[in-house]
């Protein structure tokens, strides 16, 4: 009877001994993935050109190509008891696919077609496609007179309505537009 409890306490303390060897190579195999995965996340993450007023510009690699943008967040959001992620507002550079000029918006919720217009005093614009929870302006003239305006406007708002008819409008304020959208057209040329 002594020599099975003798072999179950043994058994146990075997036992016990694996499970921390493999508690251990559990945690370094998770370090490693952990700190694998955050090294390519750093690589592409957006670096800052330059924060000018409520304007900043930003540049990354994918590896692929060259990416640089101006972005804001808006100044203002309604209604504020609609649930959405965050709103922001972009303009967009990518070199090597001699994109230029490429305005998207997000305003944090997925968006009815056709719904989303940016207004600055009597001018207005159509975001005419979507796609998920961003919208863009195919046409590039129509992305260029825009720009046009926000290089002058002081507030520009987007209303847009979400997929069960729910509207949302957010206003951005243009101030440091300028110097963010030439920062990161710079970079990008």
């Amino acid at each position: 009877m002594e020599r099975t409890i003798e072999k179950i306490i043994n058994l146990y303390k075997l036992h016990g001994s694996i499970k921390i060897k493999m508690k251990k190579k559990i945690l370094f195999i998770c370090i490693f993935i952990a700190g694998f995965f955050s090294t390519a996340v750093l690589a592409v993450e957006p670096k800052s050109l330059g924060k000018y007023k409520n304007w900043e510009s930003f540049t990354y690699s994918d590896g692929k190509e060259k990416v640089c943008f101006a972005q804001t967040i808006p100044t203002e959001r309604s209604p504020k008891n609609f649930k959405r992620d965050g709103s922001r507002l972009f303009v967009t550079f990518r070199k090597e696919e001699k994109i230029k000029d490429e305005i998207s918006v997000t305003s944090g919720h997925i968006y009815k077609q056709s719904s989303v217009v940016a207004k600055s005093g009597k001018n207005k614009f159509s975001f005419s496609q979507s796609q998920g929870k961003f919208a863009w302006i195919p046409d590039g003239e129509e992305e260029f007179n825009l720009i046009k305006v926000m290089k002058r406007a002081s507030k520009l708002s987007i209303s847009a309505s979400d997929l069960g008819g729910s509207k949302t409008k957010d206003l951005y304020s243009m101030m440091g537009f300028t110097k963010a959208y030439n920062s990161a057209k710079k970079s990008c040329a």
